[in-house]
């Protein structure tokens, strides 16, 4: 069925009928267009534009059409243009006259806009339970994670000890950030363009606030060619959708890292594992590589719509049919990713103490056993200077600075003493930073109090 035939003569060309129709993938948007509908006509028999019998027969017949697509008995295969279409034919097959009715008052424009918001909004929803799932996973190891030792990076080279809470915890503010984006986006999206017609609204006394109430709509849209032609929502979404990518990214890069012969910090579950179809020996990380891979599909969308929408005049444009698919394909990408990633990290086994000999071996405690000096009464610079030397003697000798003798260490300097070993254990040196925000048990249990009630909160 078309919703334009009158003004033409000849049929459309089959090649362009395919290329402009977009049933295979709006028709995603069947929930959405119907619930849309619902709303629609409850509103004009409200404003006594439809009668009330006219409007409880085409909700019945809509109510029958989401059923049977639910169920599987109705399917997309009749050959119409977009799902607004496809539902406004079977709805005037099932219920006859009125259901021609169900256009009035509205275009094509406003309509699609109104179902993209809505699954959008449905969307961002659904991202964000995820994502909730995944800070409460990442709580649970931080909480029993507040003792493993292991070092801090910079440059990729061992910095300073801290512990695996610690870094979690990083993980934890990020993907908070993201939740917040998320709620932001949502907020700012939440107006209705419903009622908004083609691009200049229409002469039928619609009641646009009451319907945007219908669906939880903050207000209806202000500017009805703003309405019909704005895809900011979706642009920020799939910019939020590519910073959680690249938290997740990031966080991938570690554990693909952690999970090397080298490293051994990590062990990954094999039920998030894959093999080698030559090399029996091998255990691949290959979810936390496929995540860092799907990383740049999604960037694509996001690059792919600010390409669409630049050159774009007021108001609407087909250009706009172009949001959909790759906005999907993100949608999907992610929601994928943020599940697989949280079942990696719950069922990963951490090398407590590979990390902790990890940070020892490091020289992490560096920078304590030069506060250890400056505390006795030598300048920090000259404490730079003395422990650089440990360190090189350290290395000379093949050992920690936990495992150089006190001899040793009266060699560069006499200042040291014997208490020097327990400044510079990796308890000590974690224990010792307690400003806010930093790894020690204290500054933790704080930022762990912290993310308990922001969870219960939000």
């Amino acid at each position: 069925m078309k919703l334009w035939g009158g003004r033409f003569t000849k049929e459309i060309n089959e090649l362009v009928n395919h290329f402009n129709a977009s049933l295979p993938f709006d028709c995603r948007f069947y929930a959405q267009d119907i619930r849309g509908s619902i709303a629609h006509v409850t509103m004009l028999a409200k404003s006594g534009i439809l009668t009330n019998d006219e409007r409880d027969q085409i909700i019945s017949g809509l109510t029958g059409i989401l059923s049977d697509i639910n169920s599987g008995t109705l399917k997309f295969d009749d050959g119409s243009e977009d799902i607004h279409s496809f539902v406004e034919a079977h709805l005037i097959e099932r219920i006859g006259e009125a259901g021609k009715k169900l256009h009035t008052g509205r275009s094509r424009n406003d309509q699609v806009a109104l179902d993209m918001k809505l699954y959008t909004r449905d969307e961002i929803d659904e991202t964000d339970g995820l994502l909730k799932t995944l800070l409460e996973e990442l709580l649970t190891i931080m909480k029993a994670n507040l003792d493993t030792f292991m070092p801090g990076f910079t440059h990729l080279q061992k910095a300073q000890p801290i512990t695996l809470a610690h870094h979690f915890g990083a993980y934890f503010e990020m993907f908070r950030r993201d939740r917040s984006r998320l709620a932001d986006i949502r907020r700012r999206m939440n107006t209705c363009p419903l009622g908004a017609g083609a691009l200049a609204g229409t002469t039928y006394p619609l009641d646009r606030e009451y319907t945007a109430s219908l669906l939880e709509f903050d207000c209806a849209t202000v500017n009805s060619m703003d309405s019909v032609s704005d895809r900011d929502y979706l642009i920020e979404y799939l910019d939020a959708l590519s910073i959680i990518m690249m938290h997740l990214s990031r966080f991938c890069e570690e554990i693909i890292t952690w999970n090397t012969n080298e490293y051994q910090f990590v062990e990954i579950d094999d039920s998030y594992s894959t093999g080698s179809s030559i090399m029996p020996q091998k255990k691949n990380p290959d979810i936390a590589e496929l995540i860092r891979g799907k990383t740049g599909r999604v960037y694509g969308a996001l690059v792919s719509l600010l390409t669409t929408m630049k050159g774009l005049p007021l108001a609407y444009n087909k250009d706009m049919q172009e949001d959909k698919e790759m906005a999907f394909d993100a949608f999907d990408t992610v929601k994928g990713c943020i599940g697989l990633f949280t079942g990696m990290i719950a069922s990963m086994t951490f090398r407590k103490d590979r990390m902790e000999a990890s940070a020892k071996n490091g020289f992490t405690n560096a920078t304590d056993a030069a506060d250890y000096l400056v505390n006795h009464g030598v300048a920090f610079r000259d404490a730079h200077g003395i422990v650089g030397q440990l360190v090189l003697l350290c290395i000379d000798k093949n050992c920690s600075l936990d495992e150089l003798s006190l001899d040793a260490y009266r060699s560069i300097s006499p200042v040291f003493d014997e208490d020097i070993y327990d400044a510079i254990s990796m308890k000590t040196c974690v224990e010792k930073r307690l400003t806010k925000g930093a790894p020690s048990r204290t500054s933790m249990e704080a930022q762990i109090a912290f993310c308990e009630k922001y969870l219960l909160e939000n």
